[in-house]
């Protein structure tokens, strides 16, 4: 009986394990920039990412020093701090595929045409909690303004600007913490929805893709290239997988189920 008992707690493991893979998505990084035409954050990589047919874009945003919320992944334009800098600065700056630099006005208005696409939107950190505090309130009025609510999930490496998001939301939104330095049971004891770690955490700590499901949390992992990164992190059994490589990675995990 003891031996029946542990077949039949190691089969449920294992099917429990299967299920986790067959749900895996992939998520662009910066949207689907590698690839003609395209840039890191722009409105292209953001139709491109549509195109590709995967489950999300992630994107990253900060906030001027006029409280104007911009897609931007470094917190510099050139010589210039965003966060302290007045939009009308920095609006005619490019990208490398000649777009300029978009508001996040304009990229939500353009993800919204997009249907079937998720929202990965990142708020980037600052040393000022006030002006998390601000961007998070911007933020969270315009995606609800725009009737984006069920389509956009949050990540941020910010303790703060996550739990500031908890308040703002009242809970209903998607919340993913992205520092790597929080227990699954620590993340949902705050009020966060899922963990978003870089893929070496979990090669580090492989137990928490389980601990975290079996608290009811989800979790994604960045940035993931290499073939044999992304096999692993599929084979423990993550939500989602986010890479620079979006197509690659569809096809992969298209391919192992």
């Amino acid at each position: 009986m003891k031996r029946l008992g542990k077949f039949f707690a190691t089969l449920i493991c294992c099917l429990a394990c299967l299920a986790a893979q067959a749900q895996t998505q992939v998520v662009a990084h910066r949207g689907y920039w590698k690839t003609e035409g395209s840039a890191q954050n722009s409105l292209t990589a953001l139709r491109k990412a549509a195109e590709a047919r995967v489950y999300g874009s992630e994107f990253d945003v900060l906030m001027t020093a006029d409280g104007v919320a911009v897609v931007n992944h470094d917190d510099n334009i050139g010589p210039l701090d965003i966060v302290r800098t007045p939009f009308r600065d920095i609006k005619d700056h490019r990208l490398p595929n000649g777009e300029t630099l978009p508001t996040l006005q304009a990229y939500l208005e353009e993800g919204k045409k997009l249907e079937g696409l998720q929202l990965i939107l990142e708020i980037k950190p600052t040393r000022d909690k006030a002006h998390e505090d601000r961007t998070v309130d911007t933020i969270v009025k315009m995606v609800k303004d725009l009737g984006l609510e069920t389509r956009t999930e949050y990540i941020s490496f910010s303790l703060n600007v996550c739990e500031q998001l908890v308040r703002a939301t009242g809970g209903a939104s998607d919340i993913y913490y992205l520092n790597g330095d929080l227990t699954p049971r620590e993340a949902k004891e705050k009020g966060f929805t899922g963990i978003d770690y870089e893929h070496t955490v979990f090669r580090k700590h492989p137990e928490w893709v389980r601990e975290a499901h079996d608290c009811g949390l989800k979790v994604n992992t960045w940035t993931v290239n290499r073939k044999k990164d992304l096999k692993r992190m599929y084979e423990l059994g993550v939500d989602f997988i986010t890479t620079d490589h979006p197509e690659e990675a569809a096809r992969l995990v298209r391919e192992a189920r």
